[in-house]
């Protein structure tokens, strides 16, 4: 196997992390082609869904965490533990196409980009591979099943708050099943209004700012634990604003851009939580050379 080659006691470190880079995008490469009739099912739902747009932008996330990384030097080749996971990864291929299983397709997409990795430079190369391959999970849509029975859930959460927020300000809100009703008007909370797959979304982009802050790893573990509450607030606050909205508009057409224009000002409310929570935790948190100088 060419890969081989990489382990000259002659050859540059530079030059021999250049050659594993050009293998690995070889192998993506062809990688690509044989799991193209799966990325372009999810493709649709990238084009289609703008709850899932963000999935156009991750893979091009991963390569640039990547080329970030600069290059990996002592690699260790394990091409015959590579292709032997490969051959095992196939096996769950045949598994996820007898059932038409597209996410399960997906994850022997990522085990075997892992199995490359393995296989190109061993260990030192999946340390930096690592991380980015994970990613890639977030281009993947949820199944239907899990939509349905984690959404439900979240579905009733956000009623049942914006019911009350809404109350809280004024308005003669009340709830009934996930209807909120409010004089006349009856805003109904749909599966598309439990903030799941905005929550998906917004987990993204908190891992991708995670993947980049050069923070403290408690930082780093409150923004994502904080992916959650945010994005249900998030959610919680659009809901709100449309049953305000609905109360005091009455024509329909101005109804609808301003439910929609909510919907897509959740991401936009998202970050700029996400970027007060950073800027709190980095006045809370004092770095251990920050402390010597006092």
């Amino acid at each position: 196997m060419s890969s081989i080659s990489l382990t000259h006691p002659g050859a540059p470190a530079a030059a021999t992390s250049r050659a594993a880079m050009w293998q690995l995008a070889a192998f993506v490469g062809v990688l690509g082609w044989a799991y193209l009739p799966m990325l372009r099912v999810f493709a649709d739902k990238w084009l289609n869904d703008p709850q899932y747009s963000h999935g156009l932008l991750v893979p091009f996330f991963s390569a640039f965490l990547i080329w970030r990384g600069g290059k990996v030097d002592a690699l260790k080749p394990l091409p015959v533990l590579g292709c032997g996971l490969l051959v095992l990864i196939l096996g769950l291929r045949a598994v996820a196409g007898a059932l038409l299983f597209h996410q399960l397709d997906a994850a022997a997409l990522l085990l075997s980009l892992v199995a490359v990795s393995l296989a190109v430079g061993g260990v030192p190369l999946l340390k930096r591979t690592g991380p980015p391959v994970a990613f890639l999970v977030f281009m993947v849509p949820l199944p239907y099943e899990l939509e349905r029975n984690v959404g439900a859930p979240l579905k009733t959460a956000a009623t049942v708050s914006s019911t009350f927020l809404l109350q809280t300000i004024g308005l003669p809100a009340i709830r009934d099943g996930n209807l909120i009703l409010i004089d006349e008007v009856r805003l109904g909370v749909v599966d598309a209004c439990s903030g799941l797959k905005m929550m998906v979304t917004f987990a993204a982009f908190s891992v991708g700012a995670v993947l980049l802050m050069q923070r403290s790893r408690f930082e780093k573990l409150m923004v994502l634990l904080g992916i959650i509450p945010i994005a249900v607030l998030t959610n919680v606050l659009r809901i709100t604003a449309t049953g305000v909205s609905f109360n005091v508009i009455t024509d329909e057409d101005t109804r609808k851009f301003l439910h929609d224009g909510y919907g897509y000002a959740m991401m936009l409310v998202g970050m700029v939580l996400l970027a007060l929570e950073v800027w709190i935790l980095k006045r809370l948190v004092i770095d251990e050379p920050e402390m010597l100088k006092t």
